[in-house]
């Protein structure tokens, strides 16, 4: 009797597939691997069915001996750091693919998608390894740089991240297209008019044909270069056009923001767990983007048994998986939980207190309350006038802030901010503390010891503690890794007479 091909296995199952037979396609596979158990592909399949069949230890146990044989195998590595980083098992993931990258050259297609995995499970240092590992051995792709780049701003190696970023912008013109030049002016602070990058950037201005996203890249990385010098007038003339360009490309509308809040300020608390897990304590920090999140976050992070995991979008996305579910119950909260957990915790740290510093979390603190009992959250304020100046000095990334490029919707969610944590902070009144930027900046050491006092974190000399090294995936890359200073408090007062739409904040 001949022995039924590999393909042959394969077309089979995945017919089964179609046509929604899952279990009969498992069976299949089964059968087929133990006909060919050398086949990499069947085993694949077979470990990729088991996963989705919710069967992820037996989908593991599959790939690992499959891996040590072929550790150049792409399928194989990929299916495994996928169904790790379902656990949470980022560390794992960095595993699998520092494994795969060392076992052999790959295309760069596939060394690229390989970054981008690890970028998405925020094992940013690991990313970085694999883009310098590809430049080193002679890639001239320039997607490849100008991603080292933007990993090495994120690392704080700017001199590095400078370098990436000049070679994709000589080498292709769709850099542009990619934020490099806004890149470029982010790994340094301009201290002359005579800087060549100024005359760099205003060339890439002049080239025809711009896409809108380029042009306003490149405008707000020459507004932030005159802001570094004082040049305040250019700043703000390249920032006005900037910010017009970015306006009209997003979808956000004031009047719908008003009734996101009306609706969370009207809604009734939700029933709290009430189970606090004692090696599980968060610690959110919210309030506007720019006021002083990510300093706090790296203060507290300087704590041993503090894990600061950066901005997660965790929250979010439960609070709209719930908002689709026809009820949201018990049994809703506790899965909602447990999976907030698994991502935070990982498998790379024996800290207890996680900090989770995406601002935006202040549209989702009854959710938070009702999640973690042992919670604590941390309301970061500044002066109005500073905190909207710097908003619109900045480029985000993603669409979480459509809002910052126009002064009347970063006056309205300002305002639906300030609602939303006063509400909150009398529901929960144990539970929220505010910290002002000003006072922070004046007096680092003291307020973080008083915020850790309230958290409940054992004693630390927070003035010696080695500062955090964490990854700064925000636009404050380059500020939170500066000494504490005082330089941005009342910065507003010096654009107020050219940007006169800054007196409608509150001084």
């Amino acid at each position: 009797m001949h022995e039924t091909p590999v393909d042959a296995w394969l077309e089979r199952g995945r017919a089964m597939v179609l046509r929604g037979d899952r279990a009969g396609a498992l069976a299949v596979f089964v059968e087929a691997c133990a006909a060919h158990p050398e086949s990499i592909e069947l085993a694949c399949a077979l470990a990729g069915l088991q996963w989705q069949a919710r069967q992820s230890s037996e989908a593991e146990a599959r790939l690992r001996p499959l891996l040590a044989r072929h550790p150049d195998s792409t399928a194989a590595t990929f299916l495994l750091a996928k169904i790790l980083r379902e656990q949470g098992r980022m560390l794992g993931v960095e595993i699998a693919m520092r494994a795969w990258s060392a076992a052999g050259a790959a295309p760069i297609g596939e060394r690229i998608q390989a970054i981008e995995l690890l970028d998405d499970c925020d094992r940013k240092q690991a990313a970085s390894d694999l883009a310098e590992q590809a430049i080193a051995q002679g890639s001239l792709d320039a997607r490849l740089h100008a991603y080292a780049g933007m990993l090495a701003i994120q690392l704080g190696d700017f001199e590095r991240a400078r370098e990436r970023y000049l070679f994709a912008l000589a080498n292709d013109a769709r850099a542009l297209d990619w934020q490099s030049a806004y890149g470029l002016a982010s790994s340094k602070r301009f201290a002359s008019g005579d800087d060549p990058d100024f005359e760099l950037l205003r060339g890439f201005l002049r080239r025809p044909g711009l896409a809108d996203a380029a042009r306003a890249s490149i405008l707000f990385a020459l507004g932030k270069a005159s802001a570094d010098i004082g040049d305040i007038p250019a700043a703000v003339t390249a920032l006005r056009e900037a910010n017009a360009l970015v306006g009209a490309g997003v979808d956000f509308q004031a009047k719908q923001w008003r009734r996101v809040v009306s609706s969370r300020l009207e809604s009734k608390p939700l029933p709290p767990l009430n189970v606090a897990r004692d090696d599980f304590a968060p610690i959110f920090i919210v309030g506007m983007p720019r006021s002083g999140t990510t300093l706090v976050a790296e203060w507290l992070a300087r704590h041993p048994d503090v894990c600061n995991r950066g901005e997660l979008n965790a929250i979010a996305q439960h609070a709209q998986e719930l908002a689709r579910a026809p009820g949201i119950g018990h049994g809703a909260l506790v899965h909602a939980a447990h999976e907030y957990v698994q991502r935070v915790r990982q498998d790379d740290t024996s800290a207890r207190w996680f900090v989770d510093k995406q601002p935006l979390n202040f549209l989702h603190l009854d959710l938070i309350a009702a999640l973690f009992p042992n919670a604590r959250i941390i309301h970061c304020m500044r002066n109005q006038r500073d905190t909207a100046l710097s908003i619109w000095m900045q480029y985000f990334a993603g669409h979480a802030q459509d809002f910052a490029y126009d002064f009347a919707n970063i006056a309205a969610v300002m305002s639906g901010c300030d609602r939303l944590i006063a509400a909150a902070a009398k529901r929960y009144p144990q539970r929220i503390r505010s910290v002002r930027y000003e006072s922070f900046v004046a007096d680092a050491g003291t307020l973080t010891r008083e915020l850790a006092a309230w958290i409940g974190l054992p004693d630390c000399d927070w003035t010696t503690a080695p500062e955090s090294r964490r990854v700064i995936s925000t636009s404050s890359a380059w500020q939170a890794r500066q000494p504490v200073h005082m330089r941005s408090v009342g910065r507003w007062q010096a654009y107020a007479p050219h940007l006169p739409e800054l007196l409608r904040f509150d001084a």
